[in-house]
């Protein structure tokens, strides 16, 4: 992202985005959920902008006084479980850092710049004290003395230790992310350096809970892909980024997790804990792929699962017994696939025909083939009557509402049975014209 004119070499010219276009890259950049991650700017972006997720930045120019703090100020804002900023100086800042801060902090600016290194050395003790805590019995030095492969196991090892244990999750995710903030302002001092491969393995145990949909934030689901941890130098290893699925023995790429072949590989994991938070992981996305289709079969398929997983965390069943039943849910939703094709119906029409097909005595009444009809019918009703804005016009609702009724009269639709046919179908609709508008 750079500022230019028409003069400048004819190499450059790709990269100069007018103004429409430059606001277009900065509303990416923004969007956590956006796939764009890096940008390069020069003297941009200093000033008034703020991306609270940004947690990195390369400097390989020099820079000095209230420029420097503009820049290091981009990446030090406070984002979900982002444990801090991280600058990557190529040039050597440390000096010109120093006094920026100087000047900052004799012109009265707000906010503790500096801090007390023995304070944050006794927090980081007491906190690598309590996850060792939780790691009592369990040997780690495979992760810091072995090769890669003893690697991988080690942390799969690690994460089932930490599942067996009553709230271990919970407690580990809590503290690692307090050790680590501890860690990273307690460097470098020589007792912090003294501990720093266990930290990293500490570290590498909770990014699997992260990377599997586990955080200590309820509702940080959709951004675990986001959670950042505090890099040590021991985590980054040069064989490659560790993976829990392989690490746990299972083949992940290009199967399918509804295929018998990869439920099987799940079911024979010697880390059964470890094999439910996996698999928990995946037929969560793949009940959220279909939550973008149809309204009963994401409802359904959510209210199994999470009736499952409650008896789990109770102890009621043990890890084999939920993977069984997590097993039996993916049969299902492999099923009810099937079944939309079985009645030649397609994914939008087979979405409506759950919505009419919910009532067990509509199907007794009319049969699947009169449904798949009446499904048919109310897809084209629904595409016929349905505008970007219609969720927000009560005159167009209220239509759609009627032709639906009408469209079940019509078919004979058992009448006890059409309010809440009318209200699922409703939802339905609604979820159809999103799709569609977003499709």
């Amino acid at each position: 992202v750079i500022s230019g004119s028409a003069d400048d070499p004819i190499e450059w010219q790709p990269f100069l985005l007018n103004k429409a276009a430059r606001k277009d890259v900065e509303k990416r950049f923004k969007d956590p959920k956006d796939e764009l991650r890096l940008v390069i700017v020069c003297d941009m972006w200093l000033t008034g902008f703020d991306v609270p997720p940004l947690h990195t930045m390369y400097l390989d120019k020099p820079l000095h006084g209230h420029s420097l703090m503009q820049a290091i100020s981009r990446v030090n804002r406070v984002y979900k479980d982002k444990q801090g900023g991280l600058v990557v100086d190529y040039l050597g800042v440390g000096e010109a850092l120093r006094e920026a801060v100087a000047t900052y902090t004799r012109s009265g600016g707000e906010g503790d710049v500096v801090h007390d290194q023995g304070e944050a050395l006794g927090v980081l003790l007491e906190k690598y004290e309590i996850v060792s805590n939780l790691f009592h019995g369990f040997d780690w030095s495979g992760y810091i003395h072995g090769g890669f492969a003893e690697m991988q196991s080690t942390v799969a090892d690690g994460v089932e230790h930490i599942l067996a244990l009553e709230d271990g999750k919970k407690r580990l995710l809590h503290q690692v992310s307090a050790l680590s903030k501890a860690f990273s302002l307690a460097v470098p001092h020589e007792k912090a350096l003294a501990i720093r491969d266990d930290v990293a393995f500490f570290q590498e145990v909770r990014a699997q809970f992260v990377k599997i949909g586990i955080t200590d934030d309820e509702n940080s689901y959709d951004s675990y892909d986001q959670a950042i941890r505090q890099i040590v130098e021991r985590a980054i290893v040069p064989e490659g980024v560790i993976d829990i699925f392989e690490a746990a023995g299972i083949d992940k790429p290009d199967i399918s997790i509804l295929s018998p072949a990869f439920l099987q590989g799940v079911q024979a994991m010697p880390h059964k804990n470890l094999a439910v938070e996996l698999l928990r992981k995946l037929l969560e996305d793949e009940i959220k792929t279909r939550a973008r289709k149809s309204v009963v079969l994401s409802q359904s398929f959510t209210e199994m699962l999470e009736e499952t997983i409650q008896k789990y965390q109770n102890r009621t069943i043990d890890a084999a017994t939920v993977i069984m039943e997590m097993m039996a849910i993916a049969e299902q939703i492999k099923e009810s696939d099937q079944r939309g094709e079985d009645l030649g119906l397609n994914s939008d029409e087979y979405a409506f025909y759950t919505a009419l097909a919910e009532n067990q005595s509509a199907i007794e009444v009319l049969g699947d083939d009169q449904l798949a009809v009446i499904a048919r019918k109310v897809l084209e009703v629904v595409q016929n009557n349905t505008t970007i804005d219609w969720t927000e016009k009560k005159s167009v609702r209220a239509n759609l509402r009627r032709m639906v009724k009408r469209v079940l009269r019509h078919y004979g639709y058992p009448p006890d049975q059409q309010a809440r046919a009318v209200e699922l179908v409703i939802q339905q609709a609604e979820l159809s014209a999103l799709e569609m508008t977003e499709g």
